[in-house]
């Protein structure tokens, strides 16, 4: 496969990058208002946001279609990388705090960028080097207060962890085919494919799938789907790996925030060093650099 060209950046695309996580970053709380059970949020979140993202993509003219076979077989692997990632983030979400859940659940972000540096054959250097490990250091202090609470947040921690690997996954194939993909359809047929595990994982969990309350999963899937999720999938294909995986990143400190918030999630002056660091790397990861270009044009 032949890595096509990134279109140059619309000058809103890092802000809209930005928009859409913390888009995301409101997904763990609205799965604890859901009355449903875990991996069933995820299984409504997906079918509730279908006619929206179909309507989106009408409006800016990019309509479904099924694209070559290497291709849908690619988006086939997203949808199963994505489905095991919410179910086992939507469990760990209610194991867990929420900064907890939003953090560990972003350890993909590595993964991704780890993915980008490979493909560019080369370390970032100067302000992006700095850019990277402010990123990881403002992580690791934002991962320091996990265990504060004690123990009881261990299984939650493991699953947002398992989850974000598979993210991880989910990244590197839906940025693969982004670079031949319009957003829209990528992300409607990784959509519609990822619905049929997440049912079969909650009936085969004996989870709740029915809901007397419909508002917090309607919301769940404007928000986390199509807004955050939309908007995810056009920077997959706007920006390198290394600036979307950083950006991936703010979702913790807003989850965190909402935590606080929402169910007295108690912030320690370490988590907001590590926000701020974290904020710190995303400024510099902008300031324009060589450092990260592929030095040839890949193919497989």
């Amino acid at each position: 496969m032949t890595s096509s060209p990134r279109p140059k950046p619309h000058p809103l695309a890092f802000a809209a990058l930005l928009l859409g996580n913390v888009a995301l970053a409101f997904g763990p709380w609205l799965v604890r208002l859901a009355d449903t059970g875990p991996v069933a949020a995820a299984f409504w979140r997906l079918l509730l946001s279908m006619p929206f993202l179909w309507l989106t993509a009408l409006v800016v003219r990019q309509a479904p279609h099924w694209p070559r076979n290497a291709l849908t077989w690619t988006i086939v692997g997203a949808a199963f990388f994505y489905a095991l990632d919410l179910a086992a983030w939507n469990a760990g979400i209610r194991l867990t705090k929420l900064g907890n859940a939003t953090l560990f659940g972003n350890a993909g972000s590595f993964v991704f960028v780890a993915w980008g540096l490979w493909l560019a054959r080369r370390w970032p250097r100067g302000l992006q080097a700095v850019a990277l490990g402010l990123a990881a250091a403002g992580s690791a202090l934002l991962m320091g207060s996990s265990y504060e609470l004690s123990a009881r947040n261990v299984r939650g921690d493991v699953l947002a962890l398992v989850a974000g690997l598979l993210y991880g996954g989910y990244l590197i194939l839906i940025e693969r085919v982004r670079t031949q993909l319009a957003p829209m359809p990528v992300l409607i047929l990784a959509t519609i494919f990822a619905i049929p595990p997440l049912l079969i994982i909650s009936a085969a969990f004996g989870e709740r799938i029915w809901p007397d309350d419909w508002t917090p999963l309607l919301i769940l899937a404007l928000s986390s789907q199509v807004l955050g999720q939309g908007l995810l999938v056009y920077a997959l294909g706007t920006f390198p790996p290394l600036v979307v995986g950083l950006a991936l990143l703010t979702q913790p400190a807003v989850a965190a925030l909402i935590g606080w918030f929402a169910y007295g999630e108690r912030l320690s002056p370490l988590d907001w060093v590590g926000a701020a660091a974290i904020a710190s790397a995303l400024v510099l990861v902008r300031v324009p650099e060589r450092g990260l270009q592929p030095a040839t044009e890949r193919t497989s």
